[in-house]
């Protein structure tokens, strides 16, 4: 038996939803606010969660990934009254198994509900099958529900061929992930070969990756193997991809498709066996409308993507982060290990960190540096800039506290008239009817206690389809 959570104000969608998880040999929960929601969440495990969009404290969309990153890690099925292509789009790529619009038929609201259970107990029987995968994490440190979940991305698709993208901020550890995948693939044992195209001169672009013969230019005094070739039998790790220059990206797919290639100046093709992971901080897909980025060799290079959260969102990484390279600063500078205040670790948890990880071991060698002889690191270690951002935000947060309590709150949208108000209420019950009762209209009489000309008559003023 399934533990499902319901989550929506609308108490006739709950009930009707319960009694038909019941029905299946399922255990319902409902709950009408998110707040309520992740309580239930933190205190029971549950499979699957229905999330309602419009929620009175706040919007289930925008609470999406709390959601999948609870300890159960449910199925998240959003559900909406008004369907909204944008908020269909927002909830997949935020993790959701599906969108449906409410009321719906009983077959549009079970059968993702039974494929999402069907879903995870596959996905359970594999892992009790190949037991607990232990994956090497090539020094990336984090413990947060936000990383692991990324592991849990990288431990599924590491021992495969397909292609990878890696997907994030600048400074959030895309180098790292992508070397995590080949040590955890049967390619760990080769070559991890890596090319930064933003480093790529314009010149030299062809000659890097394919290799040359001896003769190909003018300063081509022997042959030389390209970074493709080198990469055989392992992995090819291509950072910024999104700067690899137009001109290129047709070749490119080429070798992708056939992995076969022409070296500059020679007459033979030579192959090279590689598995491809790539990285990037841009916006690939928008690229690709603005004509800057191939639509083809994109689909080749996200068979299989892994989005890196920024270090503002992973719970409780900082302080491990913190400590774990500040043993090895300490370390490789032969003095004892630092202390660290309060406020300092305060202080870390509050910075937005936009360089990611990156900014905060550049921010602890700074601040041990400015603190060389001293046992303990303090706010004032810290790099000016960043003690200048948390107190600009410091004193904005004062000023929009104290904005909140000279202002008494206040609707932002004048109410409807009541005789309106009234309309999609009653509007919405016949809609709960007749999908309850699946078009049947003797068994809508029977639990509204209408007429069936009065039914007729009500369902004609609401604009409502009805069966026979």
């Amino acid at each position: 038996m399934s533990h499902i959570l319901i989550v929506d104000d609308d108490q006739s969608i709950c009930a009707m939803l319960a009694r038909i998880i019941r029905k299946a040999g399922h255990q319902p929960h409902s709950v009408p606010r998110l707040d309520d929601a992740m309580r239930a969440l933190s205190a029971d495990d549950f499979d699957v969660v229905f999330l309602d969009v419009n929620l009175p404290d706040g919007s289930g969309l925008d609470a999406l990934s709390q959601f999948t990153e609870t300890r159960s890690r449910p199925e998240v099925i959003i559900m909406t009254g008004a369907g909204d292509a944008n908020g269909a789009e927002l909830a997949i790529r935020s993790g959701a198994w599906d969108y449906i619009q409410k009321p719906g038929s009983l077959d549009s609201m079970m059968l993702p509900l039974l494929r999402a259970l069907q879903y995870r107990e596959e996905k359970q029987a594999r892992s009790q099958a190949a037991g607990v995968m232990a994956v090497k994490r090539a020094g990336i440190v984090g413990n947060s529900i936000q990383i692991l979940s990324c592991f849990d991305h990288l431990a599924r698709v590491a021992c495969t061929d397909a292609n990878i993208l890696i997907a994030g901020e600048t400074g959030t550890g895309k180098e790292l992930f992508a070397h995590a995948v080949h040590m955890n693939s049967p390619r760990h044992s080769r070559p991890f070969v890596v090319l930064d195209c933003s480093a790529l001169p314009e010149t030299l672009v062809e000659s890097i990756l394919f290799g040359h013969a001896k003769g190909a230019f003018t300063s081509a005094d022997k042959p030389q193997e390209g970074l493709i070739r080198q990469a055989d039998g392992g992995t090819l790790f291509l950072d910024e991809v999104g700067e690899l220059p137009f001109h290129i990206q047709k070749s490119f797919l080429r070798v992708l498709q056939e992995r076969r290639f022409r070296p500059l100046g020679s007459r033979l093709e030579i192959t090279s066996d590689f598995r491809l992971v790539a990285a990037t901080n841009r916006d690939l897909a928008q690229m690709v409308q603005e004509g800057r980025f191939r639509e083809d060799l994109l689909f080749r290079l996200r068979s299989f993507v892994i989005e890196l959260p920024p270090l503002r969102e992973r719970d409780g990484d900082i302080n491990a982060l913190t400590m774990h390279h500040l043993a090895r600063m300490c370390e490789r500078l032969k003095i004892g290990l630092k202390g660290l205040a309060p406020e300092f670790q305060e202080a870390l948890n509050k910075y937005r960190w936009p360089g990611n990880v990156r900014e905060l071991l550049s921010a602890v060698e700074r601040a041990v540096a400015a603190a060389l002889y001293e046992p303990t690191l303090h706010v004032k270690h810290l790099p000016d800039e960043i003690r200048i951002a948390l107190a600009r935000d410091s004193l904005s947060a004062t000023g929009r506290s104290a904005e909140l309590d000279e202002q008494p709150p206040r609707w932002m949208d004048p109410p409807i008239p009541f005789k309106e108000h009234r309309e999609n209420l009653d509007r919405q019950y016949f809609l709960h009817l007749m999908t309850y009762t699946q078009g049947n209209v003797r068994q809508a009489c029977t639990l509204s206690g209408l007429s069936r000309s009065r039914l007729y008559d009500l369902l004609k003023l609401h604009r409502i389809s009805h069966g026979d």
